[in-house]
């Protein structure tokens, strides 16, 4: 009874704290553009360590005699294409960080939040629950602070369409790269199911930088970027929401991930040394609030079963 008295907490968890690593990629993106390398060399690189930290897991676990999904055609161009998904939310959302004001990036990107939810109402044809909604709704109006949008000095009517465009596509690449997360391959060994998902990210990659390998940047410092995106971006995510979505309805997954701001935010705040103002704090707060509304009914479940155990005890002593 003890294993399996809060399983839904347990993959809540994996998810949360998969969104948290996400979080990283605008810290370490900036400090490579600051660098001078370019987005298609981070896109790569990460795509490249990735794949070799995944391979290099998927080979230990081989060499311990654990035994491998078997692997066809249709499985593996499903596992590329959720590896492609992840990768084009990169790309775009790399675009938009080049045409728009971090800002409005970020609050654009996580406009996934609610889109998530779209998407298990089209999937499962049932309507969200209450506690969802509330939580996304709590969630935008967070971000809407926590980006610094309301603290800072903008112009809206110089926002470039295609910065927006980008940001949004980004949006929706991730909320779908989350539904694809807890559907595809779910069943498989989780380093074996990375591997081939990186696979798809490598090939995206080598679309956006053909020119990687011949100019030679892989020696000239962008290395060591990739791989700290590989982990963060990457292996980390890839393997906690694989553990943690199959469990979890898609529009709590994507509620859950939004941990990445809060994350990114500190991440800048102590690498960087960006400012953090009252106003951002409160969209921080506001943030984490909505992911608590979000686990409201497993908490009240959780409180009811464990309710229930302790009568049964009781009963069973009487």
């Amino acid at each position: 009874m003890g294993a399996m008295r809060f399983p839904l907490l347990k993959y809540a968890l994996a998810v949360f704290l998969g969104g948290a690593s996400y979080g990283a990629m605008g810290t370490v993106a900036k400090s490579a553009f600051a660098a001078g390398f370019a987005w298609p060399q981070t896109v790569m690189s990460q795509a490249l360590f990735g794949t070799f930290l995944f391979g290099l897991a998927f080979a230990v676990e081989a060499l311990r005699n654990r035994k491998a999904a078997p692997m066809d055609a249709r499985k593996l161009l499903r596992l590329a294409g959720t590896g492609m998904v992840t990768a084009t939310t990169g790309v775009l959302y790399s675009i938009a960080l080049s045409r728009l004001p971090v800002a409005v990036a970020i609050t654009l990107l996580f406009q996934f939040t609610w889109i998530g939810i779209v998407i298990q109402v089209v999937a499962t044809r049932k309507p969200p629950h209450a506690a969802q909604v509330a939580a996304a709704a709590v969630i935008m109006a967070g971000t809407v602070l926590a980006s610094g949008l309301l603290s800072s000095d903008v112009d809206f009517a110089s926002f470039d369409p295609v910065g927006i465009a980008c940001a949004l596509l980004s949006a929706v690449s991730c909320a779908a790269f989350m539904y694809l997360s807890g559907r595809v391959g779910s069943d498989m060994p989780p380093f074996q199911r990375g591997f081939f998902i990186c696979l798809g990210s490598l090939a995206v990659g080598v679309v956006v930088c053909p020119g990687y390998f011949p100019s030679g940047v892989l020696f000239q410092g962008v290395a060591g970027y990739g791989a700290l995106l590989a982990v963060t971006v990457l292996f980390v995510p890839v393997l906690l929401f694989g553990i943690g979505t199959p469990k979890l309805p898609v529009g709590a997954s994507t509620i859950l991930a939004a941990s990445e701001l809060p994350c990114g935010i500190l991440l800048s705040f102590l690498v960087l040394g960006e400012g953090i103002d009252a106003v951002q704090t409160a969209g921080v707060v506001a943030i984490l609030a909505g992911v608590a509304i979000a686990q409201a009914p497993t908490m009240r479940v959780r409180a009811r079963r464990r309710d229930a155990e302790a009568r049964r005890r009781s009963d069973e002593r009487l």
